[in-house]
């Protein structure tokens, strides 16, 4: 093989990847012309048509997709040597892409951000914000976070902030001159704000209680796939919605939403940090790792605050089935 044609090749391997060349070229900083321009000295050199192009979508041909699935060993595996380049360095460097989920995202990753820059200056961090599950390997990402119950087994999962509560809320103005909900079968009552799933379906609310498991189909007037949709109606007194807990705390401090149900609150394992299993990690996902752990380690025992007897515990972990 010409040496030429491999940087043709990884280039051609990043739009396939994107199925655009705007957002290929934005992350291999060149211009979309310029790569456009390289894949097709590429298919010219080849002899065949690698990509099918149209005003709307760029997608790869047969033969496009067997020089794919040739060529990504190879490529992951100088991938690989570059990464065993910078763990020969004092410093971790290098760009590090995550998948994660919006509210991970929120509540893990966004006031730790400029600390870690600061931390660790020659490590770039890719978020790419994605509420479906993805292969990370063909995603060409590091790491992903998401829900513990909803990781595949093939890949190593470190836990990020322990146990999460899913809360149910709504503001004053809403619960004004409307009887509370004492138990979830009185939410069918009230105007519920819906989370739509990746899968399609809506979202079952879920309750636990001294070992009672609930999930409960419920109707109301504003239906969203983001969580931010949906709290942002809640506050404005469109109706009772449900979150993880971390979302609304200053919510709840503040009075602006009411706490609904606490004794019915399940309790989920939460987040982890997951990636590909490899025999080496590479250094600056392992100091990203330790950076989110500490970040989100619980406080010492005697530091935790401590509850008043009035106000009831989380129950047991509801085993219902986690799609945010």
């Amino acid at each position: 093989m010409s040496p030429e044609l491999l940087p043709a090749i990884a280039a051609f391997a990043r739009v396939a990847q994107h199925a655009s060349f705007t957002r290929a070229a934005e992350e291999l900083g060149v211009s979309p012309s310029a790569l456009s321009q390289t894949v097709r000295a590429l298919e010219h050199k080849l002899r065949v048509r690698l990509l099918d192009r149209t005003t709307r979508r760029v997608g790869v041909t047969e033969l496009g997709q067997q020089l794919l699935d040739g060529a990504r060993p190879a490529l992951d595996a100088l991938a690989q040597a570059v990464e065993g380049i910078d763990e020969a360095r004092d410093q971790p460097a290098g760009l590090l892409r995550l998948n994660v989920s919006r509210i991970a995202a929120e509540l893990l990753l966004f006031a730790h951000m400029g600390d870690f820059a600061d931390l660790w200056p020659d490590i770039t961090l890719e978020v790419v914000c994605d509420n479906r599950m993805v292969d990370l390997v063909e995603g060409g990402f590091d790491a992903g976070i998401r829900l513990g119950e909803s990781l595949a087994q093939d890949v190593v999962g470190v836990p990020v902030g322990g146990p999460l509560r899913m809360v149910t809320f709504a503001a004053p103005r809403y619960l004004q001159g409307r009887t509370l909900p004492r138990v979830p079968e009185d939410l069918r009552a009230h105007r519920c704000l819906n989370y739509r799933l990746t899968t399609g379906g809506l979202y079952r609310w879920e309750y636990a209680q001294d070992g009672r498991v609930l999930d409960i189909a419920l109707q109301g007037p504003l239906v969203s796939n983001d969580s931010e949709v949906l709290l942002a109606a809640a506050r404005a007194g469109a109706g009772i919605a449900s979150a993880f807990e971390g979302a609304v705390r200053d919510d709840f401090e503040s009075g602006r939403l009411v706490p609904l149900l606490e004794p019915w609150w399940p309790t989920f394992p939460g987040f982890y940090l997951y990636h590909p299993s490899r025999a080496q990690m590479p250094r600056k996902l392992r100091v990203f790792i330790d950076f989110l752990q500490a970040r989100h380690a619980p406080p010492p025992v005697s530091q935790r605050a401590v509850r008043p007897a009035s106000v009831p515990r989380s129950r047991p972990p509801s085993p219902a089935r986690r799609a945010r």
